[in-house]
């Protein structure tokens, strides 16, 4: 069986059901509470490579951190947003899902069950 690992914020319920949804398959992956240990450059970059997304894709847009940090700016470089995101996991979208070499964001949160083997 392949490691889960769940990025997951307790008080969203996107993620609370992205998590229910893998309990009922009698799947407990491990829980990353991201707003409490934020990952790092090197981790979000390894996460964007499994996403296949870039990083402004990752990003919470209604976030009121996203307006003041001016990230809708088309000039920010990928290495400027994932700083943002270091600094302010808030910004990070939610759930992720990783299983092995994969990852998805799981809104809605059905799209979790999209990557299991």
């Amino acid at each position: 069986m392949t490691d889960l690992t769940l990025y997951h914020n307790p008080r969203c319920s996107k993620s609370r059901g992205a998590l229910e949804l893998l309990e009922q398959r009698g799947l407990a992956p491990t829980i990353v509470r991201y707003l409490e240990t934020p990952p790092d450059a090197a981790t979000l970059k390894a996460l964007l490579g499994k996403l296949g997304i870039a990083p402004r894709q990752l990003l919470r847009t209604g976030e009121d951190e996203y307006k003041s940090l001016d990230l809708a700016n088309p000039a920010l470089s990928d290495a400027q947003l994932i700083d943002a995101m270091v600094n302010n996991p808030k910004l990070i979208e939610r759930p992720i899902l990783i299983a092995g070499d994969k990852a998805v964001i799981g809104r809605p949160p059905e799209k979790v069950l999209e990557i299991l083997p």
